[in-house]
Parts: C-alpha cells; structure tokens; sequence
C-alpha cells in the first residue's frame, strides 16, 4: 500500500480545524489533565531538557561555556571545541545532519520529536500550561473562567497568570541571549544602563514579546498553521512508521460498556478532552497530532476502569493498526542509514582535520605581482588564528619545487595568544634567470615543535618569460 493512500485512508472525516469554530473564530483549547506512563516519561524529558537548555552556558569545558556562540569575536565555542569564522562550512554538516536526523527519526518512529522535544511543546505544556493549571484550575475550571464575566476572580487569575507569563519569557529570553554573550557577559550588562546596550536590550525584550505572544496566545496554532513538519507527514512517514492510532477493528462500534454488540470504545471522548490540539484520534492520522501519546494514557485508564485490554489506542504503525506485521528493516530505513553513516563520517574525517591552529592567505592589495630588476616578486597576506584557549607559539613554511625562489616573512616564529589571530606578510621572490612561468606552492603553520598543523595553497603569478626577457 502506498503512503499517500494509506493516508488518504486514514484523514479525518470533517471540514475544518479543530482550533477554529465553524464560525471561523478562534477555538480556545484547554486539554484536560491526565495521568500514565507516557505522561510520565514525557514529564521527565522534558524537565531534563530544560534543565541542559539552561545549565549550559553555566557549565564551563576548556575555560568557556559549554556552548558560547561568540558572534562579537566570531568564536564558536561546543563542549571544548573552538571555531573559528572560516570554520563556518562546517555548520553545512549540523544543519543537514539535524534535518536529516529528524527525517530519520520520523521514518521510524512518527513525530516524536513533536511530542516528546519540540521546544514547542516542552516550553507550552511543562511550563506555561503547568503555571496556568495551578492558578485558574483544571480544564473545567478554565473553560468555565472564560464564560464568565470580567468580575473580579477573572481580573486577578487571569492578571496573575500573564504576569508570570511575562516573567517566564523574560527569563527564556536572557536564557537565549546567554548563549551568545555568556552568562557573565550578560549579567554586566543587565547592569549596565539600557542605552549602553540598546540593542542587546531591544532583541531581548523583543523576543520575549514573541515568546509571551506565542505561549500566551497563539500556541498550538504554531504546530498547525505555520510549522510545516505535519504537512510533511505524508512524505516522511510510511505504512510502517510509528504512529499514535486508534484500532478500529476492536474499538467499533462504539456504545455503552454493559452493550454486548459495542466494540471496546464507549465514545466517553476522553482521547479528545486531554487533546492538546483538540483533535479526535479516532477520526484517523491528522497534521494536528503532535505525537504526545496523552490519548493513549487516558484510553489506558478507562479500559483500566473497565477491565478490559489497554491498547484501543497505542504507539504502532497503520499496518500493525490492521493486524498486519511491522517491519522496522525496509529499503527506506537501510538507505536512511547509510547516508546518515556517510554524513557522520565525513563530518568527523572533517573534524579530525582541525588543528590547534588554522590559516588562511590571500594576494596582499596593490599588483598581482612586480618585476624589479633581478627578480618577480608576489605579496601575500597570512592569517593564523590560534584556536586553543592558551597561548601558543607558531611559524610559516613555504613549499615549493621552483629553482632560484627566496622567501621572506617566515623566518622567526610568533606568539598568538588564545584564540586570536595574527596576520603577517609573506613575500616571495623568483629571480629571473631561473623564472620559467607561474608556479604552485603551500604554506604551512607549524606548531612549537615544527608539527605542520594546516596548510593553504598559493599560485605565484608574473609575466610570461617571453616578455620578461624583452624587458
């Protein structure tokens, strides 16, 4: 069975989406709480989400945080390793290898990621609904609040729960920043008068003015109208992947416990109260489903209540709904895999070829080359950026295989301290009886010990010596 039918098997029956009313206005949603071991679990990854998102800027490796994304001085600091600008194509590699990474992940276990890890999601449901739970009560209570009249109960719950909404994206805010002027950074500057740092100031107020909007307000509705990865199920999923579904064969039809010729379900609607896109799992796989498993948590307790097998609703695929076998290895997954080990390898091949130090040269300003009266003469420029945290000390070498060339500007060696850099001239001369046209060379940086650590190539150019034998 292909994807696309299979999912055209399984859409909802109904002409709109579950946030918006027939009327086109906004469907305010309040899940319903509840308990099991998926909520649990889920809980639990989420706390220690949170607590890596905000401990690591705290946490120093090689005398910087463990990710200090230094934009000032163009330094990218993760868990011990440094970065330097020209190391960027590097970020090629993180880019795809997360995009390909979920694409995988997706391919094989469904949108997990949605439920379990989205910042979405951790942020909305363990934080900001978990504040909005202890103040205005449980979903009932919520509901019942937003019917009621702006009396006073409404003013101060409501007045209580925005302000530490304020307060929640202000601090996710500062979080954030930390990340690109370190947590001492930006406690200087959170001292400092706003107009010193204005336009650090701007974006984190800013951001969270957005943070406050989305958690406060628009919430689910980024999962359904702007974020494309749902609309992407259909591509990313097969009949195989792992899904949250409904089985059907069991459950209908629906009716009451005590009816002999009902199916499992009993149409108590509890999958859809506990919802946090308020969809009904039982209308089939929807872009709404964030994958969080809450339905299957509450189906599992009213089949406990009424002895009966857990499962109606349960993590499997839509072959396995219809009681056919799973196959985990499939020709997907197995060209998923080794493109994934290629990707892997050729970033840590890539990896291993990043010293201690890096160079780069270019073609100093002015000629591309000079003639004087015994020789042609090149002008370059070397960078070496020393990408340690302690000081280090470095020379040049130039290699090359033309006869009568002399070089100046690597004789004596330099001190660069930790992660700085140093530009010095390398001038190259090719004297004329010996000159026989352009010619290739490599520059390298050495370490204290003369271990080359990188190297650059380098054209020297001059004048064809037909001409330069006229001159």
């Amino acid at each position: 069975m292909s994807t696309s039918s299979n999912l055209k098997n399984h859409q909802p029956n109904r002409d709109s989406l579950t946030a918006v009313n027939d009327d086109g206005s906004r469907n305010i949603i309040h899940p319903a709480d509840v308990k099991g071991k998926f909520t649990l679990w889920r809980q639990l990854s989420a706390y220690l989400l949170i607590v890596v998102y905000a401990a690591l800027p705290w946490i120093e490796v090689g005398g910087y945080p463990a990710v200090f994304l230094d934009t000032e001085a163009m330094r990218f600091h993760f868990v011990g390793m440094t970065f330097a600008s020209q190391d960027l194509w590097l970020a090629f590699f993180l880019i795809t290898g997360l995009g390909f990474g979920l694409f995988y992940v997706t391919a094989l276990l469904g949108r997990i990621w949605c439920g379990w890890a989205c910042p979405q999601t951790v942020f909305l449901e363990h934080v900001y609904r978990r504040v909005e739970r202890w103040i205005e009560g449980d979903a009932v209570k919520r509901r019942k609040l937003d019917n009621s009249g702006w009396g006073f109960e409404r003013i101060w719950k409501r007045g209580l729960k925005h302000a530490v909404f304020m307060g929640l994206s202000l601090a996710l805010a500062h979080m954030f920043m930390a990340y690109f002027v370190s947590i001492p950074g930006l406690w200087d500057m959170m001292q400092d008068a706003p107009a010193e740092n204005w336009k650090v100031f701007v974006f984190v107020f800013a951001y969270a003015g957005v943070l406050y909007f989305n958690f406060a307000w628009f919430r689910e509705q980024l999962c359904i109208v702007i974020c494309p990865y749902g609309r992407l199920q259909s591509a990313l999923i097969d009949e195989h992947s792992m899904v949250i579904g409904y089985d059907e064969k069991r459950g209908e039809p629906r009716g009451k416990a005590k009816d002999p010729n009902a199916g499992a379900c009993i149409d108590c609607n509890k999958c859809v109260q506990v919802c946090p896109t308020g969809i009904d799992i039982r209308q089939g796989l929807q872009l709404e489903c964030i994958g969080c498993a809450a339905c299957i948590d509450a189906c599992d307790s009213v089949m406990d209540k009424l002895k009966r097998p857990r499962g109606l609703i349960r993590y499997d695929s839509m072959e396995g709904l219809e009681g056919r076998k799973t196959k985990y290895i499939r020709p997907r997954m197995i060209l998923y895999t080794v493109l994934l080990l290629v990707g892997a390898s050729v970033l840590l091949y890539s990896l291993r070829g990043l010293g201690d130090a890096t160079i780069t040269a270019w073609r100093a300003p002015g000629s591309s080359y000079y003639v004087d009266e015994e020789v042609v003469r090149n002008q370059f420029m070397v960078r070496v950026t020393n990408t340690s945290n302690e000081s280090g000390t470095y020379s040049l070498r130039l290699n090359y295989e033309q006869e009568g060339v002399s070089v100046r500007g690597v004789d004596e060696a330099f001190e660069i301290v930790g992660n700085g850099d140093l530009v010095r001239p390398v001038v190259v001369l090719a004297s004329k009886e010996s000159y026989a046209g352009g010619f290739s060379m490599v520059v390298e940086v050495l370490d204290e010990e003369g271990k080359a650590l990188m190297e650059r190539p380098l054209e020297f150019i001059g004048p064809s010596p037909r001409l330069l034998n006229k001159q």
